[in-house]
């Protein structure tokens, strides 16, 4: 008996997406490596972290694929990309990144909702929401930094960028939280 709740075609796009969220814990652990190659320990220490997350989403995608009767494909990865050439660099790849794993994450919302495959639909909305967060958050890197003073950023500011970004929280403030008296 078939217990596979999954078309093949939505099957084969979570298990793209699964490949695509263990890429991307690849390139923040490649980037977190070469910021700390840089001595920026806290921004290393933020980028790491954010390794271990995509590693989480990877596994929520993995586990979905199971608990749905589909068959998980495990597939190599592609090496991450070149070593940024600066912070501004970094940070700006990092936000690319995740506009693009964003528009990954849409084509399998668009599939689910044409296949009406409602409980692919509702699972991916965690990743919706989730990568709308991952774009506010590399946004406010690159904010940051350009606070800072961009590539003109002295010494100090640097130094306190980077310490600030040790103990940045993993989470942004969703809009839907806002009010008037908590913008």
């Amino acid at each position: 008996m078939n217990t596979n709740r999954l078309s093949k075609t939505i099957e084969a796009a979570l298990n793209v997406q699964m490949t695509k969220e263990a890429h991307a814990s690849q390139i923040y652990l490649s980037y977190g490596a070469w910021a700390d190659g840089q001595s920026y320990g806290g921004v290393a220490n933020f980028l790491f972290r954010h390794a271990q997350e995509e590693r989480n989403h990877m596994m929520k995608i993995l586990e979905y694929i199971l608990k749905r009767g589909g068959e998980v494909k495990v597939a190599a990865i592609p090496a991450p990309p070149a070593n940024p050439s600066s912070l501004n660099d970094c940070f700006q790849k990092i936000f690319q990144h995740e506009v693009d794993n964003t528009t990954s994450v849409y084509s399998v919302v668009k599939l689910s909702l044409t296949e009406e495959d409602w409980a692919t639909w509702n699972f991916m909305q965690w990743f919706v929401k989730e990568q709308t967060e991952e774009e506010t958050l590399a946004l406010d890197l690159l904010d940051k930094f350009k606070i800072a003073g961009g590539d003109k950023a002295d010494h100090e500011a640097l130094y306190n960028l980077d310490k600030d970004m040790a103990t940045k929280p993993d989470e942004a403030k969703d809009a839907r939280d806002a009010t008037a008296d908590k913008p």
